[in-house]
């Protein structure tokens, strides 16, 4: 086994910061050290984030020799030593580090609680109360601020005896703050579950150190949940029992025996008990995606048999279409006029179908067909139709081109957050039109949570192209509306679109029924496949942005997709390379330092996560227009303020880990968008992930504009994947059984559960919670 060292020291100079994946390399100035070393000055290397002049660090690590660079400390933590003297650690404390702490403050400080005022103050906020003077607002601040600087040092260095290196330190420290030792010594199984890259194994080996046993009821409870979670985030609803019982074999007991198994049974059967999990037939639920199943199956059911009685003369529709082809400047083709008369005789339908195939066309006949025969006596009402997508990009393009104000789904049913929504079961929406675009994106669970919302009285029309991904969450659910044959579809297949001979909408429909070429085609007016390899990849894609630049087109005009983060030509690598382009370094520009993410004015980013207070959603796309200090701000802490769409958010640094640089951004981040020009890699790192509906989600991205550069085997290779990757869900089932079609019927147990009038109230109930 390697010999680990330390060496204490001050910063020199930061060498080189990686700004995604914070890998760092830094010289500095040995004061102590155990390595045989003649030199005063050390390169460290390893993920910590931006070293400070004047502070003293001890590196804990192990020695390598760089064939070019020599020896370096490869770091796997570090502390920031406290200043060893009055005068140092008044210094420290009237630094920028802390708001409205000056040099006369700090010097009370140091005065009345001496040199271990900071390891005084962590321990016992009360201690401040000692120094005389201070503002009650000035010690909720300093004591704020002390706790993020100095809790973090030591947390490192707590969470290092157990073999946590820095970066997935800082994962945990975002969750858990001070409390992150407490939680990792009461159940380290806990951040499987909330902190991401925290896995199995790794709190596997954090329990056995601190004593719990391998048949311990919390180990095999997590090890089970952490199973059935880890296959809904690939997308499933459930597992199939011997799917099961082999995977946690190997992942509890490493080998099978008659007695693990029975264990394993015994162990389900309790958690069936507690309702932690559900289990019907050989099919082994979290309880939140399988009320949400039959949820979406039983409103469904509730709406189709709800009895409209909408009736119009042919004749009318045939006018109110003319009118819409008068105001348009467009004529309705058969296929077309046919979805728009179906949509306005059924209760809910469904419309797909692919680009170009005049989905939109068909969206504003819709409506203004049902304000022409059912509402002509009465003044409109645009309160009368709702319209919303799942992301606020997707929603934007619904209201350009209905002119009529769309909304995200999680927006329109007044999301709260957490659990919550404002519009529900017994709260619902009111109007007399709904349309949900973009359908493919939307989970069982937010299915559900749509569909409980929407009264008996309301029209209900869900677009979306088949051909797509689906969602990101759990579930396939406009795939299984479709294969369930028990709702009105209209699937539009004759191309309108074809906007001076649109290689690129050829190019979606050849995709959609495997016709493509097997030689790379040529340059086309909207499309090019430029020929290289992952080694030249970013250098190629860097060229054809430079190129789009000087054309004069802007930052918004462009958008790289890749399938991947890392990888030498993934979005992280990308985003790096790519910001240099279109927004270098300016001495004009602000900056903002976070670990090793630089943001400055002007940068294009991306929102990761859900922020309903703040009216942003997963998948915006803004543009930072200001970076403020703490000084300037009126949070008194660094801030930066982005605009989304003509909406400015603020956000300090401990809300930084919600957004990231978008020059380059994941396909699946992309769905519901459009832009001018798509540049897409397609090389032999992203192999294992390129399937066909990755790609056609990608290539329907691209409005006027679709450059392809890698690989066109790795291309059609990809495209042969179509099926690899099915969703296990029972959607399709559970709403043939709920409208008495001849199918398997549901399990009485099921059938007992949905006596209930509510009976997807146990969706608020969370899995995890024993863990805690």
């Amino acid at each position: 086994m390697a010999e680990h060292y330390y060496a204490k020291g001050q910063l020199n100079q930061m060498i080189f910061q990686n700004q995604q994946t914070q890998f760092s390399i830094a010289s500095i100035s040995v004061v102590e050290t155990d390595i045989d070393i003649d030199e005063k000055d050390l390169v460290v290397k390893g993920h910590f984030p931006a070293l400070t002049h004047g502070n003293d660090y001890i590196f804990y690590g192990q020695m390598q020799n760089h064939p070019k660079f020599g020896d370096q400390l490869n770091v796997f933590t570090y502390e920031k030593e406290l200043p060893k003297t009055e005068d140092s650690l008044v210094k420290y404390l009237a630094s920028d580090l802390f708001y409205g702490i000056g040099e006369k403050t700090a010097s009370k400080i140091v005065d009345t609680l001496g040199l271990n005022a900071v390891d005084d103050i962590l321990r016992d906020e009360s201690k401040l109360d000692e120094v005389v003077g201070l503002k009650a607002e000035t010690k909720k601040q300093f004591i704020a601020d002390l706790r993020l600087h100095q809790g973090f040092e030591q947390v490192t260095v707590e969470l290092a005896k157990y073999g946590v290196g820095l970066q997935l330190a800082q994962k945990l420290y975002d969750v858990y703050a001070e409390n992150t030792i407490k939680q990792l010594q009461d159940n380290p199984y806990d951040f499987v579950f909330y902190v991401d890259g925290f896995g199995f194994q790794r709190a596997d080996e954090i329990a056995k150190t601190i004593g719990i046993e391998d048949n311990h009821p919390t180990r095999v409870q997590a090890g089970i949940l952490h199973v059935l979670d880890e296959e809904s985030t690939n997308g499933h609803v459930y597992v199939e029992l011997p799917s099961l019982v082999t995977r946690l074999n190997e992942l509890l007991f490493r080998g099978q025996t008659e007695e693990t198994k029975q264990s394993l049974h015994d162990y389900l059967n309790q958690l069936v008990d507690d309702e932690l999990i559900v289990m019907e037939a050989d099919r082994i639920y979290l309880p939140q995606l399988y009320f949400a199943e039959e949820g979406v199956a039983s409103q469904l059911t509730r709406l189709l048999e709800t009895n409209e009685d909408l009736t119009f003369d042919e004749s009318e529709l045939m006018a109110a279409i003319g009118d819409v082809e008068e105001q348009e400047g467009i004529a309705y083709g058969e296929e077309q006029y046919e979805a728009v008369k179906k949509a306005l005789n059924e209760k809910v339908m469904l419309l797909t179908g692919g680009p170009g195939t005049g989905k939109t066309t068909v969206v504003k006949g819709i409506l203004h067909c049902y304000e022409a025969l059912f509402q002509k006596k009465e003044q409109k009402k645009q309160s009368d139709y709702i319209l919303a997508a799942p992301t606020g990009r997707a929603a934007k393009r619904l209201t350009e081109s209905t002119g009529i104000k769309a909304k995200t789904i999680h927006s329109l049913l007044g999301w709260s957050g957490e659990e919550e929504f404002e519009y529900n079961a017994s709260n619902q929406l009111s109007g007399k039109v709904m349309i949900v675009d973009e359908f493919s994106m939307v989970d069982i669970w937010l299915a559900n949570r749509l569909l409980k919302a929407v009264p008996a009285d309301m029209k209900v029309i869900f677009v979306g192209d088949e051909d797509q991904l689906p969602s990101v969450g759990p579930g396939q659910v406009l795939a299984d509306l479709l294969a369930s044959q028990s709702i009105p579809v209209c699937r539009l297949q004759d191309i309108y679109r074809q906007k001076n001979d649109s290689y690129i909408i050829k190019l979606a429909h050849d995709i959609k029924h495997d016709q493509l070429p097997e030689q790379s085609v040529g340059k086309k007016a909207d499309f090019n496949f430029i020929d290289t390899s992952s080694d030249y990849a970013v250098d190629t894609i860097e060229k054809i942005v430079t190129k789009a630049l000087e054309k004069g087109y802007s930052m918004r005009d462009i958008q790289v997709l890749a399938p991947m983060y890392k990888t030498k030509v993934g979005i992280h690598e990308l985003n790096d390379s790519l910001q240099q382009i279109f927004n270098p370094k300016e001495e004009s520009k602000r900056e903002l330092l976070h670990f090793q993410s630089v943001y400055r004015t002007g940068d294009k980013v991306i929102q990761l996560v859900n922020q309903p207070e703040k009216d942003v959603f997963n998948g915006d796309i803004g543009e930072i227009v200001a970076v403020k200090d703490a000084k300037e701000a009126d949070s008194n802490k660094d801030e930066l303020i982005i605009n989304f769409e003509g909406l400015e958010v603020s956000y300090t640094r401990q809300d930084l880990n919600q957004i990231m640089l978008a020059y380059a951004i994941s396909i699946h981040k992309s769905q519901g968008s459009e832009f001018p020009i798509v540049i897409m890699p397609i090389v032999r790192p992203f192999k294992r992930m390129l399937v066909k509906n990755l790609i056609y989600t990608a290539v329907t991205r691209g409005k006027a504009s679709l450059i392809i550069c890698g690989d066109y085997d790795i291309f059609l290779e990809g495209l042969q994947k179509g099926d690899a990757y099915e969703r296990r869900t029972t959607l399709v089932s559970r709403i043939q059984a709920f409208l008495g079609h001849n199918v398997e019927q549901v399990p009485q147990s099921a059938e007992q559960n949905l006596e209930n009038a509510e009976v997807d109230e146990q969706e608020e109930f969370s899995p995890y919670d024993f863990m805690s």
